[in-house]
């Protein structure tokens, strides 16, 4: 991968996170009943115990709009104070309106200009970046940024390499302009992206948009539902992770052993390890929900940033890593200043 170009200093700030997930939970168990496997199979396969399911009403927006919800009361901000919503998702309410117009509708922001990113589960750190940007030229000074999904409206239940990994949820942050030379906490240092579409055909889903409508003749093959080439994901995963995490830090000035917390995509255990032995990092130092949540594809990260952050695993001044990968191929990492 090239090294990045410079990037200008985009002084903004978290300032608040939020994170709803669904009340329903499916666990391993739960699983065994309607595809073939079981806890033992898929936890050492994946680390992943339970997940959540959404309710049959409730959409992408309903669980977006909820988390928006939380991190503007932990930010203290109020609707009208948010000019930008960008919802990341791959499960939007519907092709058009974007699903962060349903949020703007749904949290009474009447001040945002609302849009949608799409980038698979590196969608998070992608929106992140395009709302740093926004706020650098001084357009924007208040933005809400989402990850958001209802991943079980994508899965084929009947294959079990895949419906075992996914899950619904949301999460957000509120993210501001910070004054240069202040000490403002959730300090956005950097973020790296990359994108290589000589990979797409290793996690996507290939029907339901305008290359492969759904038709009677091709409903029965759930081409609308996720397909994952395993092995070659989990290989590039790692190292674009990996790569890009470097990346991040060094132009954040920083390297692995300043790093307090690791906030990794949750997908798989395995990758996680992986990714914590290549930067040195002890297992304390990276954070885990992936038993409670599996795959939440955009949402992973600004939910387990929530969690940890009331969890009270970040300290002012500690040094945050954020990375992703993601179908598309796609993959980002956030250096963060809490």
């Amino acid at each position: 991968m090239p090294a990045p170009s410079s990037q200008p200093f985009c002084a903004s700030s978290i300032i608040g996170t939020g994170s709803y997930m669904p009340e329903k939970v499916m666990t391993n168990e739960d699983l065994s009943k309607i595809v073939d496997t079981n806890d033992e199979w898929i936890t050492t396969r994946t680390g992943i115990k339970e997940r959540r399911i959404a309710a049959d009403d409730q959409a992408t927006s309903d669980l977006a709009a909820e988390a928006a919800r939380r991190a503007m009361t932990a930010a203290g901000v109020k609707p009208e104070d948010i000019q930008l919503i960008i919802v990341a998702t791959v499960t939007p309410d519907m092709f058009f309106p974007s699903t962060a117009c349903f949020v703007q509708k749904k949290i009474g922001a009447a001040n945002a200009v609302c849009f949608d990113v799409s980038a698979a589960c590196s969608g998070f750190l992608y929106a992140l970046q395009v709302a740093r940007h926004f706020i650098n030229t001084g357009n924007r000074t208040t933005a809400l940024v989402i990850g958001a999904e209802k991943l079980s409206s994508l899965v084929n239940w009947k294959d079990r390499n895949t419906c075992v990994l996914f899950g619904d949820g949301a999460g957000a942050v509120v993210i501001r302009r910070a004054e240069e030379g202040a000490d403002a906490p959730g300090r956005v240092l950097s973020t790296v992206m990359g994108s290589d579409g000589n990979l797409a055909d290793l996690l996507k889903v290939p029907g339901g948009a305008s290359f492969c409508p759904i038709t009677p003749e091709n409903v029965d093959s759930r081409p609308n539902t996720i397909h994952m080439e395993g092995r070659e994901t989990f290989k590039h995963a790692v190292t674009r992770m990996l790569e890009a995490s470097q990346q991040a830090l060094a132009i954040a000035g920083l390297k692995a052993e300043d790093v307090a917390l690791v906030i990794p995509h949750q997908a798989n255990a395995r990758i996680i390890g992986a990714i914590a032995e290549r930067l040195n990092l002890p297992p304390e130092r990276v954070f885990m929900n992936l038993d409670k949540y599996g795959n939440t594809s955009a949402a992973t990260i600004p939910v387990a940033l929530d969690e940890a952050n009331k969890a009270g695993r970040l300290k002012k001044g500690d040094v945050v890593l954020l990375v992703a990968f993601g179908g598309g191929f796609t993959w980002a990492s956030s250096v963060v200043r809490w």
